[in-house]
């Protein structure tokens, strides 16, 4: 199993920005949580957004009333949508979940590649 980003980009404040995540590579596995962290130049990896599989979510003070996560458990994908965008949102985005890869295996924490998002001010 593993887990693939898309989105990212170059933007301007006060723009917006998608990101999307899907998981894929089995037959039969499941996920539960995902969140999307990220990480600025020369600082520690912070969690963004997470979204249980009911729909639940919880958000950075930094990034709410901006950024809103959803997610599609058909597709096995979660969704990052970011508005009013400014500097401080530059950082490579990751997207984690905890996934069972299979009926016989236990949750595991996967992470995808990161994609990179860069506010220009």
């Amino acid at each position: 199993v593993q887990l693939q980003a898309y989105g990212g980009g170059l933007v301007q404040a006060g723009g917006c920005l998608s990101l999307s995540c899907a998981a894929s590579g089995g037959s039969d596995f499941r996920v539960d949580t995902m969140s999307w962290y990220r990480q600025a130049p020369g600082k520690q990896r912070e969690l963004v957004a997470r979204i249980t599989r009911g729909g639940n979510t919880n958000y950075a003070d930094s990034v709410k009333g901006r950024f809103t996560a959803s997610r599609d458990n058909a597709k096995n994908t979660v969704y990052l949508q970011m508005n009013s965008l400014n500097a401080e949102d530059t950082a490579v985005y990751y997207c984690n979940a905890a996934i069972l890869p299979n009926s016989c295996s236990y949750y595991r924490n996967y992470w995808g590649q990161g994609t990179l998002v860069t506010v220009s001010s």
